[in-house]
């Protein structure tokens, strides 16, 4: 069983930087996949960035590619949303999600465990 929990979100200008965390708890982290997901309120789901266990595999959508960077650290059980260059739009909610399968993952479902998740807010 694993757990996940996020942190880092918070309050930042326009052009800043953010960098969230996924903390995760429970054996085996590295055989799971960890994806980043944001959500506005009356707004669906929207996936940001995935990475498998090993970190050979990573993928941005579009809307964030160039700006936000994922990466993890097994040893430390966490996994990493580096954002720079934010934008108004860029403000949600921003959950993280464990899976087995990391194509699962980037698709939002099989998923182990969610995150409650942490506020991003960016101000223009």
């Amino acid at each position: 069983q694993v757990h996940v929990v996020e942190s880092g979100g918070g309050l930042v200008q326009a052009g800043g930087s953010l960098r969230l965390s996924c903390a995760a708890s429970g054996s085996t982290f590295s055989s799971y996949a960890v994806g980043w997901f944001r959500q506005v309120p009356g707004k669906e789901r929207e996936f940001v960035s995935a990475i498998n266990g090993d970190a050979t595999r990573k993928v941005h959508a579009v809307a964030v590619q160039g700006r936000f960077t994922i990466s993890r650290d097994n040893a430390k059980n966490t996994v990493y949303l580096q954002m720079s260059s934010l934008e108004p739009e860029d403000t949600a909610v921003y959950r993280c999600a464990a899976g087995l399968s990391y194509g699962s993952v980037v698709g939002g479902y099989e998923i182990a465990a969610w995150g409650q998740g942490t506020q991003v807010t960016v101000s223009s």
